[in-house]
């Protein structure tokens, strides 16, 4: 079923709630996710963009695009701790950790270090957790202004014909962001031989190329995915496991970072137009160049 408007989740809970208590958090506009303070603080501090997720328009699938949305019930920090740690280590997570390179020029902060510790409260061992929502093309918030103005009026204003509907943007979201963490500061980490952990969101995930597997023990990273599914018992989304992939290092980044290219015919079709269109005249013979490339 399509959506006509994008908005899946706002201040923790869906659009299309109007319960005593998502009213109260979109009128105080709170976060339950676990931020850093008790308000949304995505975007502007002192108007913030409450979207916590958005219907994907092609499959209608939910996209997290907030990073703290992750955050519900620590699952991710639990989920981190058990691929790191042993069973019974004691642990704790400390968060936006800024790492360093060897010249003291910052990689960029760590979204989360979780560390085990002893009876004496010294560090035996540390992991990495990145977490990488998605970026959204078009303008979410000027339909999330219009939803605040009225929630139960504008919830069902259709507005997928909308010029700048909002879109997920899954590949600049590898490319912008998870590539470059993956570079930076993954290439330290697993210089120092500590494991990585990167949370997503299924719909993200699937989007990225097949990565080779290999087991648990093997494995110097784990790709926790995840979904948002609605709780029939309270009619609320939750955040739920789908799975763990476990990969090395290095075959992955290789998978992400390298691209499929297309035919090069292809591209010299769109170069031919071009030329065309600059020397105003008829096309030159170019077809021969893509012959001899399909020979």
């Amino acid at each position: 079923m399509k959506n006509e408007q994008p908005l899946a989740e706002v201040f923790g809970f869906a659009a299309n709630d109007f319960s005593k208590d998502a009213i109260r958090y979109r009128k105080l506009r709170l976060c339950p996710f676990n931020n850093r303070v008790p308000s949304c603080t995505k975007d502007k501090a002192n108007n913030p963009l409450g979207v916590c997720s958005i219907f994907d328009k092609k499959s209608s699938d939910i996209v997290i695009t907030c990073p703290i949305r992750f955050r519900e019930n620590w699952l991710i920090a639990e989920d981190a701790a058990n691929y790191f740690f042993d069973k019974n280590d004691n642990w704790t997570s400390l968060s936006e950790i800024r790492l360093n390179d060897k010249f003291g020029e910052t990689a960029g902060n760590i979204d989360m270090i979780l560390v085990s510790y002893n009876s004496n409260g010294i560090i035996t061992n540390f992991g990495a957790l990145e977490v990488q929502a998605v970026y959204i093309t078009g303008n979410i918030r000027r339909i999330f202004e219009s939803y605040i103005d009225d929630p139960r009026k504008n919830i069902k204003l259709d507005w997928s014909k909308k010029v700048n509907y909002p879109k997920a943007d899954f590949l600049s979201s590898s490319r912008k962001r998870l590539l470059p963490q993956l570079i930076y500061k993954g290439s330290i980490l697993n210089k120092w031989q500590k494991r990585m952990a990167v949370a997503l969101n299924k719909p993200f995930y699937d989007t990225l190329p097949k990565l080779p597997e290999v087991s648990k023990n093997e494995s110097e990273i784990a790709w926790l995915i995840y979904n948002v599914e609605i709780d029939k018992d309270d009619n609320k989304y939750k955040l739920r496991k789908d799975k763990t992939v476990y990969t090395k290092f290095s075959p992955a980044l290789k998978q992400i970072s390298t691209p499929k290219p297309g035919k090069v015919t292809e591209f010299i079709n769109i170069l031919q137009e071009k030329l065309d269109e600059k020397l105003e005249s008829n096309p030159p013979v170019a077809p021969t160049i893509i012959e001899s490339l399909e020979e």
